[in-house]
């Protein structure tokens, strides 16, 4: 597989994109990564099985970049709630190795997008209809935040996104405020990330028929190229999300998962 122009581009503009939506919105950018490394690496004739795991790691990986720069532009604000990061961190990192040294590598590929289109699709549908939680609902204690980290990080693997998807709606179902949440997430960002990376690094090492430049299961051109763009966007991202209107443009955000998610079932499907 040749580096390319057009291949460069097209993860030029990858990240771009998807570091500004994890700044605005806390994803972690993994939801638009995903679907658009499967079709770039489908393009360029890599096997069917490895593309979705292959897109799935590499998108994990650059997380690791994109919640630094995210985190720091949150944290300037006060934003991040370090004693709910510090309470579900050893949750997560447990979670996430359970699934990508363990769980991920079992799966087939297949399995893993049709598993990603029908979280993707129930996480844009919590996004549409922002539910309001109880007012007198609150964080639980040590060992539900360290449980819900494991499901978090868990679920993180196996999609490969950074949890927002599943941390925001969480703590925002605890009366977590809404910024604080997205601040929040961001912040988790790095423990899922680095968990799961390892695990994708070490479960990918006997792996047969991988494209060049590959790292495990982890396609470094598109790591380095898109976490390089995403770090320049993330902080601006972050600070429209304290500037905009956070819920129109969820609504929005949210149709777009939709399309994700059907070309992600599609691909399951084929």
């Amino acid at each position: 597989m040749n580096l390319e122009p057009l291949l460069i581009i097209e993860l030029v503009a990858l990240g771009l994109a998807t570091g500004f939506l994890a700044g605005l919105l806390g994803i972690g950018g993994g939801m638009l990564l995903v679907p658009f490394i499967t079709l770039i690496l489908s393009a360029r004739a890599v096997g069917a099985d490895l593309t979705v795991k292959m897109a799935i790691a590499t998108s994990m990986a650059t997380i690791i970049f994109t919640s630094i720069s995210s985190v720091r532009a949150h944290h300037k604000r006060g934003a991040v709630r370090w004693d709910l990061v510090k309470g579900l961190a050893p949750g997560i990192v447990l979670g996430g190795a359970l699934a990508s040294l363990g769980v991920f590598a079992l799966l087939k590929g297949s399995s893993l997008a049709l598993f990603f289109a029908l979280f993707v699709s129930f996480s844009a549908t919590q996004m549409y209809l922002d539910k309001k939680p109880a007012p007198t609902r609150q964080v639980p204690g040590t060992g539900g935040l360290v449980g819900a980290g494991s499901v978090i990080g868990f679920l993180s693997g196996l999609v490969g996104a950074g949890g927002g998807f599943v941390s925001v709606p969480f703590m925002t179902w605890c009366n977590v405020a809404i910024h604080n949440a997205v601040a929040t997430s961001a912040a988790l960002g790095f423990p899922i990330a680095l968990a799961n990376v390892i695990g994708y690094v070490i479960a990918g090492q006997s792996v047969p028929n991988l494209p060049p430049y590959s790292f495990g299961y982890i396609w470094l051109p598109a790591l380095i190229v898109i976490a390089s763009c995403s770090v320049i966007t993330a902080p601006l991202g972050a600070r429209a999300a304290h500037k905009l209107p956070v819920k129109q443009l969820k609504r929005v955000f949210a149709s777009i998962l939709y399309l994700l998610a059907a070309y992600m079932l599609y691909k399951a499907l084929a």
